[in-house]
Parts: structure tokens; C-alpha cells; sequence
């Protein structure tokens, strides 16, 4: 829904615009995007298991999720790979809820507050993390 919903707090890029946004500045920098989105937490659970083999890094915005999902972080505390934690909006300076991340508790790093490009940062701090940033 991005880009109609709440578009004062996520904006107006939609998910296919910073889908395409990754994948150019991924090619930029020699790594490859699997990019996927689901509404189902057994979905993301299931993807995150499978990024245990043959992933560098793990890009997660949970949503709501990231407020809830017992699910999703033991999924991510299986997965031997940097994870970076995305979230649209400064989730610490909206609801009270909303700074209650389990996510967190097994991500190396979050990046918040900064739209559609903290998808982008977040790429590079995987690019950063992993041996392909480290040998350039």
C-alpha cells in the first residue's frame, strides 16, 4: 500500500519504486537483490529461514510485525548472515508501541526515518558488513 497509505509518514514511492531503486544501486555495486513482500508472517518466516544458506545479508522491514513477532525474530536469530532492520518512518517518535522492536534483539543494525532511501543505506551497510564491500 505504499504510496496511498499515510503518505504524510511513508510517502509517495511505491513499493515497485524502491524495488527498482535497489536493484540499480545493487548492480552499481556488483551484488544481487532477491526482493520479496508478503502480508503473511509465516511467509517471512519461511523466506528468513531460507536466507541461512546461500545469502550475504538480510533487509528486513517487519511493519507491524516488527512490534509482535516472537515468529520472525527467532527466524532471524537462525540466520548466520548480517541483518539490517528497516523502517520507513522514526519509529521512536510515534506511538509508544511502536518502540518495541523485536526485530531489533537480532538485527545488527536499524535504519529508520529516512523513506525509501533507507533501503538504499541499508545496501550499503550490507555491502559495508559482508567481504564484497571489504575487498574493494
Amino acid at each position: 500500500m505504499l504510496g496511498t497509505r499515510e503518505v504524510e509518514i511513508y510517502g509517495r514511492e511505491t513499493l515497485k519504486d524502491i524495488e527498482t531503486a535497489c536493484h540499480a544501486h545493487a548492480q552499481k555495486n556488483s551484488m544481487d537483490v532477491d526482493f520479496r513482500q508478503s502480508n503473511s508472517e509465516s511467509d517471512l518466516v519461511d523466506w528468513i529461514q531460507g536466507a541461512r544458506s546461500g545469502t550475504d545479508g538480510l533487509i528486513i522491514n517487519a511493519g507491524a510485525y516488527t512490534h509482535t513477532s516472537i515468529a520472525i525474530l527467532d527466524a532471524l536469530r537462525m540466520v548466520d548472515v548480517p541483518v539490517i532492520e528497516v523502517h520507513l518512518s522514526n519509529i521512536f517518535k510515534r506511538e509508544a508501541f511502536r518502540a518495541e522492536s523485536y526485530v531489533s534483539r537480532a538485527a545488527d543494525g536499524m535504519i529508520a526515518g529516512f523513506g525509501a532511501k533507507g533501503y538504499i543505506l541499508a545496501l550499503d551497510a550490507i555491502h559495508h558488513m559482508t567481504s564484497a564491500g571489504k575487498s574493494k
